[in-house]
């Protein structure tokens, strides 16, 4: 709960920082505050501590995403230092970025429905604001527009869920909620189950689950590159979370009536993103569809039930967070000389810049799961788990999906290593150098020895 706190006292520090002239330091302070977060939340490993009358609840499971939120923040924050060098509007936009965490952090330790209907808003509404902060770009307008009426829609449909949850049981704790429903299984009446499934569809958006994805490519498109990378790594982590809280937990005992759905959303979203992706040419749309792809396979864990469901989906998120924010790294290189990065612009990367190529290539190799790296035992683990629980007919269409990964990631490594007389000589500096070689470290360390981070 510290952690909490923490990231609610930078968000506050970060809207005076202007008063108090600490706009050139903000963002390393920020970092340093988001690092020490992580590290005092590691304190109550072991320990479940309630707080608030019981609304949030910090366990191990809570612990971990809370780490890995503020973890994968610190790389954020790192990589997205060009976004920040405007110091007219850095401490608006930390302070939005910062007020979005503590929403993601919310998600991860909710034990009340009320609770989790305030983390969503905390983080969506800043994403709102952010998704449209590129004033000068029409496109990130549009992203922040469509992105803010989509996920009115789907605030809705969560809402209305709530209602009829709280309508048939009475309360809004998850505890409470999971002890009526199997006291009166048999007798539940039928909203109930209406509301789980309306639940279900404001948690789809946020994972953008196929058929509620419409909002991705366009939003990830249009927003800037920084943003993306956020919305790709620590919303998905954060909207999983809650995702495993409310599923294997609290509605786990009328699985029956939402695991048909949940299973053809997560074979739908494989299927279709995978196809989808690859006639993209615009990497940013690409890579929209590629975390939708992914969010199939974490949903594929989800859906099987299993005790080991949460290890394995917490292992699958850290190594495709990491990759994703080696490959933001790299576009954030690149946009520099071109806002709309596109399949072409990536020719002759190799010869121009070895050190993007081939972290960007590897980035690419882990999302597609090539041994040995991380991406491999993600999918690896999401796979063997299905398999324990007979889910043969999934792995089989999990398979073919990922093999069509491989064609649409491998189509951008070859265009990398391509001659191009066009190609110009890229200017990297230190910093982003380091950056770098740490996230290439994590996706070869955590490929080697999975082991050290499956941590629950």
């Amino acid at each position: 709960m510290n952690a909490l706190y923490i990231i609610c006292g930078l968000g506050i520090a970060s809207l005076v920082a202007e008063i108090v002239n600490l706009k050139k330091w903000l963002v390393v302070l920020i970092t340093i505050g988001i690092a020490t977060a992580a590290a005092v939340a590691t304190l109550d490993w072991n320990t479940t501590n309630s707080y608030f009358n019981d609304m949030v609840v910090i366990d191990n499971i809570s612990i971990a995403f809370t780490v890995l939120i503020c973890l994968s923040a610190v790389l954020w924050f790192w990589l997205s230092h060009d976004y920040f060098k405007d110091e007219t509007h850095i401490t608006d936009q930390s302070a939005l970025v910062l007020f979005a965490l503590v929403g993601a952090i919310i998600l991860t330790c909710f034990n009340n429905m009320s609770m989790l209907f305030l983390g969503i808003e905390i983080l969506s509404i800043s994403l709102y604001v952010l998704a449209g902060s590129k004033k000068d770009s029409i496109f990130s307008t549009e992203a922040a527009f469509k992105y803010f009426l989509m996920g009115s829609f789907a605030t809705g449909f969560l809402l209305m869920g709530i209602a009829l949850i709280y309508g048939a049981t009475g309360t809004f704790d998850l505890i409470k909620i999971s002890q009526f429903t199997a006291d009166h299984h048999s007798t539940l009446p039928g909203f109930f189950f209406a509301g789980v499934l309306l639940v279900m569809v404001g948690m789809a958006f946020k994972v953008s689950a196929v058929p509620f994805h419409f909002w991705a490519p366009d939003v990830y498109q249009g927003s800037p590159l920084a943003i993306t990378a956020f919305m790709s790594t620590i919303v998905k982590i954060a909207a999983f979370s809650a995702f495993l809280r409310l599923f294997l937990n609290c509605f786990s005992v009328v699985q029956n009536t939402w695991l048909f759905t949940l299973q053809a959303i997560a074979i739908s979203t494989m299927i279709v993103s995978s196809i989808t992706a690859v006639y993209q040419s615009n990497i940013k749309r690409l890579l929209a569809y590629s975390s939708v792809g992914h969010a199939g396979y974490v949903l594929l864990a989800l859906v099987t039930g299993s005790s080991d469901a949460n290890g394995v989906i917490f292992y699958y998120l850290f190594t495709y967070s990491v990759a994703s924010l080696l490959a933001f790294t790299v576009l954030t290189q690149l946009e520099k000389s071109d806002s709309d990065i596109s399949l072409t612009d990536l020719k002759g990367l190799f010869k121009s810049s070895p050190i993007l190529a081939v972290g960007f290539t590897i980035a690419l190799l882990s999302m597609a799961g090539i041994p040995p790296l991380a991406g491999f035992i993600g999918k690896y683990l999401v796979l063997n788990l299905a398999l324990s629980v007979g889910y043969i007919g999934f792995v089989i269409v999990a398979i073919i999906t990922s093999l069509v990964g491989v064609y649409y990631y491998f189509k951008l490594i070859i265009s990398m290593f391509q001659d191009s007389p066009d190609a110009k000589q890229q200017s990297i500096s230190i910093s982003t150098r380091l950056l770098i070689y740490v996230l290439v470290g994590l996706v070869l360390l955590a490929g080697i020895l999975p082991n050290v981070f499956q941590v629950i």
